[in-house]
């Protein structure tokens, strides 16, 4: 339910300690036409429940050059998001197979991402981001254990932070 990538493994030289930890927001993958023309407009206007999330990692610039190392995304989605079988089964609410994604970015997005704290000090972020992530069960079902439900889950392993999504929903960063 994001941006096109494949799921792989991301092997990346980091520093060990804090990173920034960031939530992101970016359109609904859905089929082609119509559904997908929906999400897009639903993204552009800000519809909330319409969006897929997840967590950035940045290394602490304080501690480390951020040229340096790459920021880390990890976010959870139907394996096929782009399927109509994958659309039909968000529709009825049913389970269908989901990946948690990891992968590199060059650097935070401007827009619709939002700096939620640093990571807490005992060990490494990106290794608890990555444990977190193997534990996580991967049958998707759409509002009830999605991108939403990993978002909180993975920021609260990072921060301390509980329903992350709700408190910037409530303070307007839309």
């Amino acid at each position: 339910m994001s941006s096109a990538s494949t799921p792989t493994a991301v092997a990346v030289a980091r520093p060990a300690g804090r990173y920034a930890v960031y939530v992101a927001a970016v359109p609904l993958r859905a089929p082609q036409g119509p559904a997908q023309a929906l999400m897009s407009s639903a993204y552009s206007l800000g519809l909330w429940d319409l969006q897929h999330f997840m967590v950035l990692l940045r290394p602490d610039p304080a501690r480390t050059p951020t040229r340096a190392q790459p920021s880390l995304v990890f976010d959870f989605q139907p394996r096929h998001p782009e399927d109509a079988l994958a659309a039909f089964s968000v529709l009825s609410r049913s389970k269908i197979p989901g990946v948690v994604r990891r992968r590199r970015l060059r650097r935070i997005p401007d827009r619709r991402s939002w700096f939620v704290g640093l990571s807490d000090g005992d060990g490494d972020a990106a290794d608890a981001a990555e444990r977190f992530s193997e534990r996580w069960p991967t049958d998707l079902v759409v509002g009830n254990h999605d991108c939403r439900d990993y978002t909180n889950g993975l920021v609260e392993v990072l921060t301390g932070q509980k329903r992350v999504l709700d408190a910037l929903r409530s303070a307007g960063r839309q």
